[in-house]
């Protein structure tokens, strides 16, 4: 009997030789990308603004409070994935000027080709390292970032000079007055690493709240925790009863929560930065 043709997904390899390839999702509608075997993004051509990644979904429900609704924003993306959150941002704030500095042109031109960008969306990709990116966005943009995200994973790390205090001054210097940094921060047991980056952000931005699944926050289980942060008080009026609403339930944590949280963690500085921990393969696998 002949063996029916299985077609491969389309695919390239990284810099690192590490392979990266869009595969249709087998839980929901859409795509996602995977690189080296790990999920990194999800992406519904049809519905934009259907965020079906838990902690990806956190940081849309944060970039909803910001401004008024659907009022266009100044962004800056470091990490390009398969362009979620732009493409999120471009659907629900039409208008809105958008620059993403991404490592590996590879990757860049598989997302492109496969899952193009909507028509008209203003998303401009900048090739080369995310912390080099940010010195190299135009002039004007300085101090005029209405958000600024930082999703940068080297496979399922994040690289140790996107973790300091050096690094989230850089980032910083971009916001405006009440810009927001975001940044997801993968950790496990215990939250050694998630802590010394909280304790890292708030020693540059006075106001930092933890959105994360609940047994995650309470370092029960290797997941995702998104920072916030910003020089002004965040609008988080609206975020409990949204974590609380699931799939799974999460929470918000700021104020004495956060500063207990981070209470005694070192400050990450350019000297001793360390990746991210690696997760265990067995978390990804379905």
């Amino acid at each position: 009997m002949a063996r029916a043709h299985v077609e491969e997904p389309p695919q390239t390899r990284l810099s690192d030789g590490t392979i990266a390839r869009v595969v249709p999702s087998a839980y929901t509608g859409g795509f996602e990308l995977e690189v080296d075997g790990t999920p990194q993004s999800h992406v519904d051509l049809d519905d934009p603004t259907h965020l079906h990644f838990e902690y990806v979904a956190r940081m849309g429900a944060v970039i909803d409070q910001l401004r008024m609704p659907g009022q266009p924003l100044t962004a800056v993306h470091l990490g390009a994935g398969a362009l979620t959150i732009p493409r999120y941002i471009a659907a629900t704030r039409p208008g809105s000027r958008q620059q993403v500095v991404e490592l590996e042109q590879p990757l860049v031109d598989l997302v492109r080709e496969n899952l193009p960008l909507p028509k008209g969306a203003s998303i401009r990709m900048r090739i080369g390292d995310a912390r080099a990116g940010l010195s190299r966005l135009p002039p004007a943009i300085t101090g005029n970032v209405d958000l600024l995200v930082s999703d940068v994973y080297a496979g399922s790390q994040t690289p140790a000079h996107l973790t300091t205090l050096e690094f989230y001054r850089e980032a910083a210097a971009l916001l405006a007055p009440d810009g927001v940094l975001l940044i997801n921060v993968a950790d496990g047991a215990g939250l050694a690493f998630a802590r010394r980056q909280v304790a890292t952000v708030n020693a540059v931005l006075d106001h930092v709240i933890v959105l994360a699944e609940v047994q995650t926050l309470k370092g029960r289980r290797f997941g995702n925790l998104v920072v916030a942060a910003s020089r002004t008080k965040l609008p988080t009026e609206w975020l409990p009863r949204l974590m609380a609403a699931g799939p799974h339930p999460a929470k918000v944590a700021e104020g004495n929560e956060v500063r207990e949280f981070a209470r005694s963690a070192r400050i990450v500085t350019d000297a001793d930065a360390v990746a991210s921990p690696k997760p265990a393969a067995s978390l990804f696998e379905r």
